[in-house]
């Protein structure tokens, strides 16, 4: 298949092979890149049972499909293993200028597997690939490994780095993989699954082709999606304060069908942030570890994280690979405590895990806090969620000062968040409890504390409440790397306009009752299943999903599908393929869960905690009274799969259908 490159490297860090292994192009027809290719490659790689941070865990670099072919928004990698957080299928997405570099070194895959005796880096170059001693970087935070990397290289071309932190080296299972100077590959525990590895950074620099059928209608879709994303302004009257304004029509009783192209604007003005004080109005963004709501956290809190006061950081605006939009920046981190003199802007996800979630309005904490996370390998969702879970353990008394080292530990105080965020990054003290996310730290701490470990599936779910957004609620609970914000929601299925191309995608063309959102349906679970489907596309190709929230109707993937690779398939064929991969996701998953049944790293927690789906509802705010009848749902979304509806597991009969060999 015309993408691909054709082939991945297999490296054996125990005895530093490496044998370049040639990918079916049945499998490419069937699992088209990226991730997709990554569930197969892994599925028979990794022995059942294995342990996620021991040798036979295999660490998957993945760039996609699309990436290099000339396409839009379409640069983003992916890292896959056996997720030590979760047990089962683990991967991370990430931005950057990272993926295509994977594609020009020759390969579509780098694939680690073993533990090397010392710490390495891995290069790839004009002189082929290799490992160099890394000792002297270990101990170095991933924003200092990136620049000794950068500037130890004698190439003749600029590298793209991925570098691990110290809390990677220290294998904290909520640690992530760095690139450019901290864009990150964060959930499922890849960091601690590079770091058990001893490998401390990739540096890539290739120069092969990359392969595209038709370079010509390639370009020609990307001028068209282009223009439409320049032309597109936000009025002048939309500043920063009107954001809540904004939150407060989203919403709303009644859903509203709209054009997703406008949110390109607002995300090429303020990137993600524009959500801080929008999603405080409505509900999306939680509050005090859940319990809480803007009453909580009111207008004068929440105006502090106004987007145009961190916009008004930046010293320049950041782009990833073929990203017209650029919702990214440099801002100037004076005054703020951080490390350096810059850093990449806090994305809402950080401003919400460090701001509303522990009841803290100072912004310059949250700087800090997402310097610290950065620097270390943290990755903020989980952080700002285990430091929410031990300001409450403190609060009920689970926690003393004879736990924390005599730190006080108090709803707001930032200079307490960001102590015992350091405390968490260096595994010091009681951080070394909390370091592996809220789920083992509750079992490591007793006393109760369970009851307040916010998670889904033994991982910290995304800063979205589902309560608002229930077909959140259902990829938080099932997915097979649950707790992910960025799989499957009302809000990104409502945008983008998918119905149009795929015959089985419930239409979204009328205003409706937000209360039918709340009621399990085979329609609300078809939309589930078509938002998971698309998802998997995206992290084949390399997809962005702020592209998918334009509207496909303006970024033409399956076009550019059948564009780039030669193929001539329509939308519901190449959504067949996106159902397959989520499928093997799914029995990755339920092979692990069976396999690891008694051991030491087995993982088997509950689909979500109570709170995330309102049991017991809020008393107040804008969720006041909301309840996600989550069972329910998961079940129908499960049935709608193919997959058992208790377990979640494919049934043999999916499995057989879309040639799913586990």
């Amino acid at each position: 298949m015309r993408g691909n490159m054709g082939k991945v490297l297999i490296v054996d860090l125990s005895t530093g092979a490496m044998e370049e292994k040639a990918v079916p192009e049945k499998l490419y027809e069937e699992f088209l890149g990226g991730v997709g290719v990554a569930t197969r490659l892994l599925a028979d790689m990794i022995p059942a049972g294995a342990d996620p941070l021991g040798p036979e865990n295999v660490l998957a670099f993945m760039s996609g499909l699309l990436t290099g072919t000339g396409s839009m928004m379409t640069g983003r990698w992916m890292v896959c293993c056996k997720s030590p957080l979760t047990g089962g299928w683990g991967d991370a997405n990430c931005g950057g200028t990272f993926s295509p570099e994977i594609k020009r070194c020759g390969w579509d895959g780098i694939l680690f597997r073993g533990v090397s005796p010392k710490p390495v880096t891995f290069i790839a170059d004009e002189d082929g690939p290799r490992l160099i001693d890394a000792s002297a970087l270990w101990g170095l935070d991933a924003i200092e490994s990136e620049d000794s990397v950068r500037a130890a290289w004698t190439g003749k071309k600029k590298p793209a780095i991925a570098t691990i932190g110290p809390a990677a080296e220290k294998l904290s299972l909520i640690s992530g993989i760095s690139n450019d100077g901290g864009r990150y590959a964060a959930r499922s525990g890849v960091g601690a699954v590079m770091g058990s590895k001893r490998l401390k950074a990739l540096a890539l620099a290739g120069s092969k082709p990359i392969p595209c059928a038709d370079p010509a209608r390639v370009k020609e879709i990307s001028k068209a999606f282009a223009e439409k994303v320049t032309k597109i302004k936000i009025p002048g009257v939309m500043t920063g304060a009107f954001m809540p304004m904004m939150g407060r029509m989203l919403g709303m009783k009644t859903v509203v069908p709209v054009d997703g192209i406008l949110a390109s604007a607002i995300l090429k003005k303020w990137g993600t942030i524009y959500n801080n004080t929008a999603g405080m109005v409505n509900g999306d963004s939680p509050v005090r570890n859940y319990e809480g709501s803007v009453k909580d956290f009111g207008a004068r809190s929440y105006r502090r994280f106004n987007p145009d006061a961190i916009v008004a950081r930046e010293t320049k605006k950041y782009h990833c690979y073929s990203c017209v939009i650029g919702c990214g920046g440099i801002c100037d981190a004076a005054g703020t405590g951080a490390k350096g003199e810059h850093m990449h802007k806090p994305e809402y996800e950080t401003c919400c895990a460090f701001g509303s979630l522990l009841l803290n309005d100072d912004l310059d904490t949250v700087f800090l806090c997402n310097d610290i996370c950065n620097r270390s390998g943290l990755d903020t969702i989980s952080a700002g969620t285990v430091v929410a879970f031990a300001l409450e353990c403190y609060e009920r008394g689970i926690l003393t000062k004879a736990d924390t080292d005599g730190l006080e530990l108090r709803w707001g105080d930032g200079k307490a968040i960001a102590a015992l965020l350091s405390m968490i990054a260096e595994r010091r003290g009681i951080g070394d409890a909390l370091a592996d996310g809220v789920a083992l730290a509750a079992r490591r701490i007793g006393k109760g504390a369970e009851k307040v470990a916010v998670h889904a599936g033994g991982q910290e779910p995304g800063m979205h409440d589902g309560r608002m957004d229930p077909m959140m609620a259902v990829s938080f609970a099932a997915d097979p790397t649950p707790g992910r914000h960025t799989i499957s929601a009302g809000v990104y299925y409502n945008v983008s306009h998918l119905w149009e191309f795929v015959s089985w995608a419930p239409p979204v063309t009328r205003p409706y009752s937000k209360s039918r959102e709340y009621v399990p349906s085979d329609e609300e679970a078809r939309k589930s299943v078509a938002g998971a489907c698309v998802k998997q596309l995206l992290d084949a190709t390399g997809g962005c999903l702020f592209a998918l929230t334009t509207g496909l109707q303006h970024w033409r993937l399956f076009d550019w599908m059948n564009a780039a690779t030669g193929e001539d398939r329509t939308p519901d064929e190449w959504m067949k393929a996106g159902r397959r991969i989520q499928t093997a996701r799914a029995a990755f998953g339920a092979r692990e869960k069976a396999a690891d049944a008694g051991k030491e790293y087995a993982r088997d927690y509950p689909l979500a905690h109570p709170r995330m789906y309102g049991e017991p509802p809020l008393e107040r705010g804008p969720l006041a009274g909301k309840t996600v009848p989550l069972q329910a749902m998961v079940g129908m979304y499960r049935k709608a799969f193919g997959w058992d509806e208790r377990s979640g597991s494919p049934l043999p009969e999916t499995l057989k259908e879309l040639g799913v060999p586990i």
